[in-house]
């Protein structure tokens, strides 16, 4: 299949016009061709005159004669679909393997042990995704929580209630084969071409169904309601793991708790296992008018069909810090993350349709291990610690402090919600958000919107709201491997995903736990 790149085309044009675009580019007539698609879009809206860029597939009706396009590089290439074959090694594992954590890793990891015959048991220490969703609701009117069924825990993990965002950085090949995966399990078709794929938790929240149910179809089992409690090692191997129904016996297990499991970190480190603490970053939730946004983005073409929900994605060094923008959420809401007791936590969602009036993103200042002395359990103190600042701040109730941008940037805690209205379900409580925060960071935070303001207009304008505090961006630990995925402290375990400090978003955490699965299933043979 070739692939012709940099088609630019008005925004009335189509998927008709970038395929005769694409034809003419080549010089290909259209009795050569077997099929053709849209392989990419996006858009290019700089110079204040937005225009569609296609990516077009066309599969030729003589696959033989590709390779004569290939001088029309680089805005001509060759696609073939990336292999990906598993080959069941032949130690024989006594028992099926175990993983602990359902969201991206483990489901993916699961997903295929299962496909491999392995049979897995996935131990999650939430709820089924029914159940979770009326726990978070639950917590959204009344403020109850319960620390195993929230925006954390539960069927699919963090990424669950998030923007279903597949964007990634890893240019690895499995990519491919995780977004064929969801589209065979209802995903969008959009999302297989778009510049910026999402899914929206909407949609999400069936297709991790769908997914699991191919695992118990494959005879996998998923235990809800199942934390991993314990180890038992023996001369330096994993020999079974607890769980509060029991102990199960256990040759390999593929470690993907996520990025909040900290009882779980708590409990590897008094089994062992050596915790490095790595870099992470906290600040807030930004809200603007989603159609301030795109203003800003689209100009006098604000507004047209054609063009996406605006996005946008912002940073600046400042000192040895990086301030910078996370898991934009377009039409989105700021959504209520805390899953401990006493402790508040923001961060962002959208549906799929991204209809909503706010668009809302993570500004954040990075801290390191430096910061910390090296040491995980002060990473997750610190956490905690802003965590319990911003409980107290917002009142109690997990109602959220929160102040305009204009306010923050001249220390004033003052909020108006006049024009923008804050998404936060729990309510939000007017406070100096600076003094929640060491005064590096909280002047690093004020040097780096002030900068935003010069990159994208409005973006300090005095409606925007901040809302705190962001603290779980990504794991503070990290639990070593060696150069097959294997942990170095305990023989059997495969640390993968986020939460041991190996991927940071849906699409990665999902190649990392498929990384590890294949490498348990070509070291093993299914047990009988």
């Amino acid at each position: 299949m070739l692939l012709v790149r940099d088609i630019r085309l008005p925004l009335a044009a189509g998927e008709q016009e970038a395929v005769a675009a694409a034809l003419k580019k080549t010089g290909l007539p259209r009795h050569g061709i077997k099929n053709t698609g849209i392989a990419k879009l996006s858009v290019d809206a700089r110079h204040g005159r937005p225009s569609l860029v296609y990516t077009v597939a066309l599969e030729l009706a003589d696959e033989g004669a590709e390779r004569s396009f290939e001088r029309f590089a680089p805005y001509v290439s060759i696609a073939a679909p990336a292999a990906f074959t598993v080959h069941n090694g032949t130690r024989p594992l006594a028992h099926s393997p175990v993983v602990c954590g359902f969201g991206p890793a483990g489901l993916f990891a699961a997903l295929l042990l299962a496909r491999q015959g392995f049979r897995p048991i996935v131990l999650e220490r939430g709820p089924a995704m029914e159940q979770r969703a009326q726990a978070v609701e639950r917590f959204n009117a009344a403020g109850l929580l319960d620390e195993n069924a929230n925006i954390q825990f539960g069927e699919g993990g963090a990424g669950t209630f998030s923007d279903g965002k597949l964007t990634t950085r890893i240019n690895d090949p499995l990519c491919a084969f995780v977004t064929r995966t969801l589209l065979a399990h209802g995903a969008p078709r959009d999302i297989a071409y778009k510049q910026k794929p999402h899914i929206g938790t909407d949609a999400l929240r069936d297709v991790i169904v769908s997914i699991r149910r191919e695992v118990e179809a494959l005879g996998g089992k998923v235990l809800f309601n199942t934390p991993l409690t314990g180890l038992h090692v023996r001369d330096g191997r994993l020999a079974a793991v607890c769980t509060p129904q029991g102990e199960l016996p256990c040759g390999a297990l593929l470690l993907a708790p996520g990025h909040s499991a900290r009882d779980t970190f708590e409990m590897l480190d008094g089994a062992g296992f050596t915790l490095q603490a790595k870099p992470f970053s906290v600040g807030f939730r930004a809200e603007h008018l989603q159609r301030r946004i795109e203003e800003s983005l689209y100009h006098d073409a604000a507004g047209h069909p054609a063009l996406p929900r605006g996005e946008y994605q912002l940073s600046q060094h400042v000192g040895g810090r990086c301030v910078y923008t996370f898991c934009m959420c377009p039409g989105g809401s700021v959504v209520a993350a805390a899953s401990e007791t006493g402790r508040a936590v923001t961060n962002g969602m959208s549906l799929h349709a991204r209809d909503g009036k706010n668009a809302n993103a993570a500004v954040v200042v990075s801290v390191n291990e430096a910061d910390f002395g090296g040491d995980a359990r002060r990473a997750i103190a610190f956490q905690r610690e802003l965590e319990t600042k911003a409980y107290a701040a917002g009142g109690g109730g997990y109602a959220a402090p929160a102040e305009n941008v204009r306010s923050f940037l001249e220390g004033a805690g003052t909020l108006h919600t006049g024009v923008v209205k804050p998404t936060y379900p729990r309510g939000v409580t007017a406070c100096d958000l600076g003094s929640l925060l060491p005064g590096e960071l909280t002047g690093a935070l004020r040097a780096g919107l002030s900068a935003f303001e010069r990159k994208l207009r409005g973006y300090t304008a005095p409606e925007a709201v901040l809302t705190g505090l962001e603290t779980r961006t990504s794991s503070p630990v990290r639990l070593p491997r060696d150069e097959n995925g294997e942990s170095t402290d305990v023989r059997g375990v495969w640390p993968c995903g986020e939460g041991p400090g190996y991927a940071g978003g849906i699409m990665s955490a999902a190649v990392d736990g498929l990384r590890a699965a294949a490498r348990v299933a070509q070291n093993f043979s299914p047990a009988p």
